[in-house]
């Protein structure tokens, strides 16, 4: 039996979850001829076709969702123990404070990643959907990280990404067609709640609040249910065939997805912090302007 590099699973992990070559070897950070190499090899290690490749993406076989159950696994316990030797004097309290749309998305394989990581530390983290209430935590010494959105081309903070604002709506339900809109928002202190009231009403669409949650999940529940249209930010988007983007309402601003850090953090926080900013997801191809760092 032949062992299967680590290396090559991290690549066929990440080719896996894309389901892109092109946007998998962005992530890695290699050549597509690279990524195509490594997965040709893995093939033959295991004796199976794990993908199928086409025009229009990659699609895995039977034997490629087989591996790919296992692999995850794999990479875990070999982060754990890697950590664990590596890492073990590193220790202490970390708090981080996000927005639910981040922490039960792009941001929860990378607290994942430290946690196997960094098994010593304790991480604490903390959801609201208002960016002002995070950051004033974190300025009271509550918060050691605060990963919000901001608006554009304003400054403070570390810009890791840019997001563009977009409406959604079940692709069954025709809510958008209602003579007063129905919206299903975030509670009061939401910027994408005001920004989306603020781009209506310059518009002249009459809109009413249908639904609000405090979590994305409810949010979504919400919109999938028929009750209203919502804003999110489109790299949020899941890539779920239920859901259609509305182009056709008022154009949303863009918000960057931005991290703050206390002025005195320990060791740990240090770590977490350059594992959230050198992490793929938020690889920009056009980075925003420089802005003054908190």
């Amino acid at each position: 039996m032949h062992d299967l590099p680590i290396s090559l699973l991290r690549t066929f992990m990440v080719v896996a979850d894309t389901l892109n070559l092109t946007e998998a070897a962005r992530l890695l950070h290699k050549a597509p001829s690279t990524v195509s190499m490594q997965l040709n090899r893995l093939e033959d290690l295991v004796a199976n076709p794990l993908m199928e490749r086409g025009q229009y993406g990659v699609r895995l076989t039977p034997a490629g969702n087989q591996l790919k159950d296992h692999a995850q696994q794999l990479l875990n316990l070999h982060d754990q123990i890697v950590g664990a030797f590596q890492n073990m004097d590193i220790s202490g309290v970390v708090r981080i404070g996000t927005h639910d749309q981040y922490a039960s998305g792009i941001l929860a394989p990378i607290l994942q990643e430290f946690i196997l990581s960094y098994p010593e530390a304790q991480l604490e983290a903390f959801c609201d959907y208002r960016p002002d209430h995070l950051i004033d935590r974190l300025e009271r010494g509550k918060l050691d990280l605060a990963l919000v959105e901001m608006y554009a081309d304003t400054t403070g903070g570390e810009r890791l990404r840019r997001d563009q604002l977009i409406w959604i709506s079940a692709k069954d339900h025709f809510v958008h067609t209602q003579a007063v809109l129905p919206l299903v928002v975030f509670d009061e202190g939401c910027k994408q709640r005001k920004l989306g009231c603020e781009a209506l009403e310059a518009g002249g669409i009459p809109y009413r609040i249908a639904f609000t949650s405090q979590s994305r999940t409810g949010l979504l529940a919400a919109v999938r249910a028929g009750i209203g249209i919502a804003i999110i930010p489109d790299n949020t988007l899941d890539n779920n065939d239920d859901l259609v983007v509305h182009w056709d309402l008022p154009e949303l601003p863009q918000m960057d997805v931005t991290l703050f850090r206390a002025k005195k953090t320990n060791e740990a926080t240090k770590r977490l912090a350059g594992i959230i900013v050198d992490s793929p997801v938020f690889n920009l191809t056009t980075q925003p302007p420089p802005s003054e760092a908190t």
